[in-house]
């Protein structure tokens, strides 16, 4: 079956129709051309030709007058920083930004999937670091350019809020 665009979200247009997951791993979730299998066996063609997809928990991606299939994002293992103040999460972004690794964010946390040089790195560091199964769905984005010469970075302007 090929899909090129989602259909909604579930959780926007909830349905009584049977439901056939779709398991995705966060670093799928952003493919433009993906090929998996459902829960219910049926083969998937992802192509997103147009556009980056942003597929994340209960997108619909297909439906017809009995079934829907729907976007599962699944759990990983994440490197969990609860930041107590604006301060520590300004250098926590920092640090996880500057290997350039997928930030996300979620109930005042920040995520990031699991490495463990980057977990004894920040522990070191003194902040309070959890190792969690989680899902990754809400990634923080930026507009700002990563090493401008000569101009103000992002954490030169968060430090200088929280001054």
């Amino acid at each position: 079956m090929l899909i090129q665009q989602k259909q909604g979200n579930i959780t926007t247009s909830p349905s009584k129709k049977n439901i056939d997951w779709l398991s995705l791993e966060w670093f799928e979730a952003n493919k433009r051309i993906l090929s998996k299998r459902t829960e219910a066996g049926k083969d998937i063609s992802l192509r997103f030709l147009n556009e980056n997809p942003n597929l994340t928990q209960g997108d619909i991606l297909f439906e017809d007058e009995s079934s829907i299939i729907v976007v599962a994002i699944q759990p990983c293992d994440c490197i969990v920083v609860k930041p107590t103040n604006m301060f520590e999460m300004a250098s926590v972004c920092y640090e996880i930004g500057n290997k350039h690794l997928p930030l996300f964010f979620e109930d005042d946390a920040v995520l990031v999937p699991f490495e463990l040089p980057l977990f004894k790195l920040l522990s070191a560091q003194g902040y309070l670091v959890i190792n969690e199964k989680r899902k990754l769905l809400q990634p923080l984005k930026t507009t700002v350019a990563p090493h401008a010469g000569g101009s103000e970075t992002l954490f030169s302007k968060i430090m200088k809020l929280t001054n």
